[in-house]
């Protein structure tokens, strides 16, 4: 029978050992201060557990958590590419809104014959027809009553008040 050789080779030491690391670890929490606040903090539990508490109890601060709650449900609906669209054509309408003067020449009122060659310009009424669709879903969603926002957005009946 062949006999085994066993050859055991040191491996070469690259860095500090992970006692030395914590070590280290250790030393630079200290010097900044991490390890103290950690240290009045869990001596101060009771105290923070109180305020937090309390701050979450309010009924301002849970109707802020709810509406986060809610944007993010609705942010989570519409693909990132429709959003991007949606919100640059946005700030784009904004920043054209914002060069608008006074008394600039096409500010003034159309007249009649200003308005009947609105209602005859295709582009005007390409531009308007999904402000007016738009607007009508709008009307539509704020006439429908909701009881709680997570019993209409996930289609289930939810318990508490």
């Amino acid at each position: 029978m062949a006999e085994r050789i066993s050859h055991d080779v040191t491996p070469p030491r690259i860095g500090p050992d992970a006692h030395e690391e914590w070590e280290q670890l250790l030393q630079t929490l200290h010097e900044h201060g991490v390890l103290r606040l950690a240290k009045d903090m869990v001596g101060a539990n009771t105290a923070i557990a109180s305020v937090v508490v309390d701050g979450l109890g309010k009924t301002s601060t849970l109707n802020g958590i709810q509406n986060l709650a809610i944007l993010g449900m609705m942010l989570s609906e519409i693909p990132p590419e429709r959003f991007y669209r949606v919100v640059f054509a946005l700030k784009e309408a904004l920043d054209r809104i914002s060069r608008h003067q006074p008394g600039e020449e096409g500010s003034d009122a159309p007249g009649v014959s200003g308005a009947y060659r609105m209602l005859n310009d295709e582009e005007l009424w390409r531009a308007v027809a999904p402000l007016a669709d738009g607007l009508k879903a709008f009307a539509e969603s704020l006439d429908k009553p909701i009881d709680k926002p997570a019993s209409d957005y996930y289609g289930k009946p939810t318990s508490g008040p």
